[in-house]
């Protein structure tokens, strides 16, 4: 199983971190012990001190595929949930600096808490969803699948490109703006729901 993510999807994500919007789907991997499920906590690692969310859309793949046309992309999917993408943002700084892979920043044991999945077939527009993050009962992060640089369909045909997918795959399809870092003692609730 895979962890695929995608990384500035969101123009005002991109903007809030003064990163340039790109012109082709960017992205990077997990791994699967990054993995929280069943609300089990995040426990704050001791190798950062800057830890921030990122809320995320997420995809099962529901089959097996290579080099999927965008018109076909959603066959490949059945199920969408919400993820966050913790991101130790103090390392990030130092690898982008160095010219360093950002794995150490983002595929790091715990830093994907996932939510339940529910069927696709359950939304009209998987395109037009919202979905919100709050912190100890404040909103602090919202977000739309509508405002994607690159949808959905974009996504799987341009991953599947250089990596088959396969079964039980997840794809992380990117953070809206409004990131920010955690404390120790958060309670973080995300919530999904369609635009009506």
């Amino acid at each position: 199983m895979k962890i695929i993510c995608l990384a500035r999807n969101y123009v005002a994500h991109a903007r809030e971190l003064n990163n340039p919007l790109p012109e082709k789907p960017m992205f990077f991997m997990k791994h699967e012990n990054s993995i929280v499920r069943g609300n089990k906590p995040f426990y704050y690692p001791d190798f950062s001190s800057d830890i921030h969310y990122e809320l995320e859309l997420v995809l099962k793949i529901s089959r097996v595929g290579k080099n999927i046309e965008t018109k076909f992309a959603h066959r490949y999917y059945d199920e969408i949930g919400l993820g966050i993408d913790f991101t130790a943002r103090d390392l990030q700084t130092e690898a982008r600096e160095n010219g360093a892979p950002w794995e150490i920043s983002k595929a790091f044991d715990y830093s994907a808490p996932l939510s339940d999945f529910l069927p696709v077939s359950e939304y009209t527009d998987v395109n037009n969803l919202s979905f919100h993050l709050e912190i100890n009962g404040n909103i602090v992060q919202e977000g739309n699948a509508g405002l994607m640089i690159f949808p959905i369909d974009v996504q799987i045909a341009y991953i599947s490109k250089f990596i088959t997918l396969k079964t039980g795959d997840l794809l992380f399809t990117g953070t809206p703006a409004g990131i920010g870092p955690v404390t120790i003692g958060d309670r973080l609730e995300a919530y999904l729901k369609e635009k009506k």
